[in-house]
C-alpha cells in the first residue's frame, strides 16, 4: 500500500493514450502511458459514480465506486481505462470525465493540497457504506440474493461486497463470520461486518455504517433498515476489506 501522499493532476485524452497534465507545461510524450506505474498513481472517482469493470472493455462489471473513492493504479491501459488495485484483485476504471489521477512523486507536493492514504482507505468505505445504504426499504426475502428484489442478511451483506466492493463472500452469515480478520469494537470502521446469535452459533449479519449504527436485512415486516449496533448483542466483528 503505498503511505505517501498525492498531488492532483489534470487528465486528458491524447491519440486514444491516457497522458497525465501537470498544471505547468509539459509535454504530454514526456509522462504519457509507460510513466504509468503501480505505486506510483491513485486515482480518484470526481463523477457521482463510476461502474469498475472486470476487463479493459468494460463489458463485465466488477463494482459500482461512488464519488471520492481512491484506488492505487497498476497500469495505463490506453483507450481511456486505467488497471487498478481493488481489494485482492484488479479491476478496470474509463477515467477521462469520471476520475482524477494523482501523482505520488514527493518532490511535487509542495504548497498543493494533499490527501493521506488512510483518507483513501476510508473513502472507499465509505463508498461501501453508501452503495448500501441505497437499499435501505427494500424487502426482506429468506433466501433472497439481490436486494433490489428481495435479500435475506447474508445475502443482502453478500450483494453489496461484491457489487460496491469487489469482494467475494460466502452465502450463509455463518459462514461469512469465517472470512476476514476479527476484530475489537474499538477498531471497526465503516464496512466491517458484524455478527449475531449465541456463543454456540451465529444466526445473522449486519454491516457497520459509522455513529454506531448498521444496515441490515432484518425481517419481513421491516425489510432492508439501519439499526443500533448493539440492537442485540454481537457475538463477532470481522473486517473482511483487508486494510
Amino acid at each position: 500500500m503505498i503511505n505517501n501522499t498525492w498531488k492532483t493532476l489534470g487528465l486528458m485524452a491524447f491519440c486514444g493514450v491516457m497522458v497525465l497534465a501537470a498544471p505547468s507545461d509539459v509535454r504530454a510524450d514526456e509522462i504519457s502511458g509507460p510513466g504509468l506505474g503501480y505505486g506510483n498513481y491513485m486515482v480518484t472517482v470526481d463523477a457521482d459514480s463510476v461502474t469498475v469493470s472486470k476487463d479493459e472493455e468494460g463489458q463485465e462489471a466488477l463494482m459500482t465506486a461512488s464519488k471520492g473513492t481512491s484506488f492505487e493504479v497498476v497500469e495505463d491501459m490506453g483507450d481511456g481505462f486505467i488497471k487498478v488495485k481493488v481489494s485482492d484483485t484488479y479491476g478496470y476504471i474509463p477515467v477521462e470525465g469520471n476520475a482524477t489521477v494523482s501523482s505520488t512523486d514527493e518532490a511535487t507536493l509542495a504548497a498543493l493540497d494533499v490527501k493521506t492514504q488512510e483518507d483513501a482507505a476510508a473513502d472507499f468505505r465509505q463508498s461501501i457504506v453508501n452503495y448500501a445504504l441505497q437499499f435501505v426499504g427494500g424487502r426482506y426475502a429468506a433466501g433472497g440474493n439481490d436486494p433490489n428484489t428481495g435479500a435475506d442478511c447474508s445475502g443482502f451483506v453478500r450483494y453489496v461486497m461484491l457489487h460496491g466492493a469487489g469482494i467475494s463472500l460466502n452465502r450463509s452469515s455463518s459462514g461469512q463470520a469465517t472470512q476476514g480478520r476479527a476484530i475489537g469494537a474499538d477498531q471497526m470502521r465503516p464496512g466491517d461486518l458484524i455478527f449475531y446469535g449465541s456463543a454456540r452459533s451465529i444466526n445473522h449479519v449486519a454491516m457497520y455504517i459509522g455513529n454506531g449504527q448498521v444496515v441490515h436485512a432484518s425481517t419481513y415486516s421491516t425489510g432492508i433498515k439501519t439499526s443500533p449496533w448493539n440492537y442485540r448483542g454481537p457475538v463477532k466483528i470481522v473486517n473482511v476489506i483487508g486494510d
